[in-house]
């Protein structure tokens, strides 16, 4: 076959392979070239898990709701202070947080074995980036973070706001709070305070706000209050053996 009638790409491909066969058959006696430089090993993490209690472990005992679990619900978790907010709405009390470096299943089986060790019940777990972004560091902390909770036996168990102007000008000018959520099984529950109560006198002295009134809960804890409630334009007393008030949580450091 005449190599001219090739194809252009073909005759450059022979043209190539022969020559490299030619390339092998002329330098057999040659030093053989060194082998290619091994890829770099990649970078070793260390492994690191470290819980830190924020509550007395006495103290969660004695105040939490439930026996603690077999084994806590994991979850992971969108944002530092909005999952505190809502757990804390359900009645749960952070008890520690935690940091954690290493692959994912390492951190995984960590946190797990924390939780049954604190006896939580609820885990909330932050990538890397969520937990550099909370601690104000934007260089991209590579360690995860989990922060543990206990639903505790609440002393109030309901949540509560200011009146609105509207509302002052309907009770008489009156003070007070309004009561919202009321979870079951707790003092404001048992006391039969429902949503959309006002809240106007405490101890039979007048309420002015959602401060005095979250102050006279605190002075109270452990005792029977009375609340001077207004249902529906009718007013009423309602008696609360309020719960015992956990102690203030260990500061970070």
């Amino acid at each position: 076959m005449n190599c001219t009638r090739l194809p252009l790409v073909l005759v450059v491909a022979t043209s190539l392979l022969l020559g490299a066969c030619a390339s092998v058959s002329h330098h057999e006696d040659a030093t053989p070239a060194p082998a290619p430089a091994a890829a770099p090993a990649a970078p070793i993490v260390e492994s690191v898990a470290q819980y830190v209690p924020e509550r007395d472990a006495d103290e969660v005992a004695r105040m939490r709701a439930n026996p603690a679990p077999a084994s806590a619900t994991i979850e992971d978790g969108s944002n530092f202070e909005a999952d505190d907010d809502r757990l804390g709405m359900a009645g749960y009390v952070r008890i520690g947080h935690g940091v954690y470096r290493g692959d994912p299943a390492f951190v995984r089986d960590s946190i797990a074995l924390d939780a049954t060790d604190a006896g939580a019940e609820q885990v909330r777990v932050y990538a890397p980036a969520a937990t550099s972004a909370a601690a104000g560091d934007a260089s991209g902390v590579d360690a995860w973070g989990a922060i543990f909770y206990v639903r505790y036996r609440l002393a109030f168990g309901a949540t509560f706001r200011d009146l609105r102007d509207e509302e002052r000008a309907a009770l008489g000018g009156k003070g007070g709070v309004e009561i919202g959520t009321v979870m079951g099984g707790t003092p404001a529950a048992r006391a039969n305070l429902m949503a959309g109560d006002y809240v106007i006198a405490f101890n039979e002295r007048p309420l002015v706000d959602k401060t005095a009134f979250q102050s006279e809960l605190r002075a109270n804890a452990g005792r029977s209050i009375t609340l001077t409630i207004v249902r529906q334009g009718e007013t009423s007393q309602r008696i609360v053996r309020l719960g015992e008030a956990p102690a203030t949580a260990t500061p970070q450091p």
